[in-house]
């Protein structure tokens, strides 16, 4: 759970997303600036952090009263070169937090870190990762924690739909993408894996909340609710006319071990007592429409 160093939200002095360049990056820095934060996007463009100097140019940018969001990665990490190249960004993100302290950190993780027979999850949840994207995150998150030493706080989304995804990862985003070329939607066995997936805008509203009340400590950004790729599927292939066609299709190898994923999300509405999730149907709905221009 948080720990809130303000009751009531105080915006930071400004607030400096590293990896604005992404998807989720975008989206955190699109809802600071509504909320009325001064806000520096940090993309590769302007930071290689893989580069010898990455930390300096880092440093250079950043101020002792600055909100800090690291959320740049080359995401998901399949490899043990991708999970190297991560941790070597965060390597140079510590360099410059030492020489350049911000007054607040939060980095973006992933629910992969997670335990697989953790079910339903919690924050308290063990950290077991079984892929190396979640070895990564976990890596990543003791690196920051030990590191650096001032308010830091940990936020770990579920699976992420939004219009600009830039990945086809198995679920709604490429579903969307194979039915708008009028390719089936392929389903494996009988797509009844169940899994919660969160909307892009909902991560971030709940980062710039983190930020607003100077929050510490871990939570994970999951609406609880749980659906099946069958349904999603259906819900996706029903937006298009005609509607897309959905089909079951072997699965490339055995069934999933980890075939359903449920969250219990008290911490969250104890943190943030008001704060609601787009149910998916809706965000599913809303993010064809974007993507359509309907």
């Amino acid at each position: 759970m948080l720990t809130h160093a303000h009751e009531k939200p105080v915006a930071p002095e400004r607030a400096v997303v590293i990896g604005a360049g992404g998807m989720v990056g975008g989206a955190i820095v699109k809802e600071l600036q509504k909320a009325g934060i001064n806000t520096l996007g940090v993309t590769r463009k302007e930071v290689d952090l893989l580069s010898p100097g990455g930390a300096d140019a880092l440093k250079a940018l950043l101020k002792p009263d600055d909100a800090v969001v690291f959320v740049s990665a080359v995401a998901p990490a399949k490899n043990a070169a991708q999970v190297l190249i991560n941790l070597r960004m965060a390597e140079s993100a510590i360099a410059a937090f030492a020489a350049a302290p911000p007054a607040h950190l939060l980095y973006i993780s992933s629910d992969a870190v997670y335990a697989d027979d953790a079910n339903p999850v919690t924050e308290r949840s063990p950290c077991a990762p079984s892929t190396t994207h979640g070895l990564m995150h976990l890596a990543r998150e003791i690196f920051f924690r030990n590191e650096y030493k001032g308010p830091f706080a940990i936020l770990r989304p579920t699976l992420i739909y939004g219009a600009h995804d830039p990945h086809s990862g198995y679920g709604p985003n490429r579903y969307r993408k194979l039915a708008a070329k009028g390719e089936t939607i392929g389903l494996f066995g009988r797509g009844e894996e169940k899994r919660d997936h969160v909307a892009v805008e909902d991560v971030a509203r709940l980062a710039v909340r983190i930020l607003q009340h100077g929050s510490t400590g871990v939570l994970n950004a999951v609406t609880g609710v749980s659906t099946s790729f069958n349904t999603i599927a259906h819900i996706v292939a029903a937006e298009f006319k005609p509607a897309a066609k959905v089909e079951l299709v072997p699965r490339p190898g055995p069934q999933p071990h980890l075939l359903h994923r449920f969250f219990d999300i008290a911490d969250c509405y104890m943190s943030f007592p008001d704060f609601h999730f787009e149910p998916l149907e809706k965000g599913l709905k809303r993010v064809h429409a974007e993507v359509s221009g309907g």
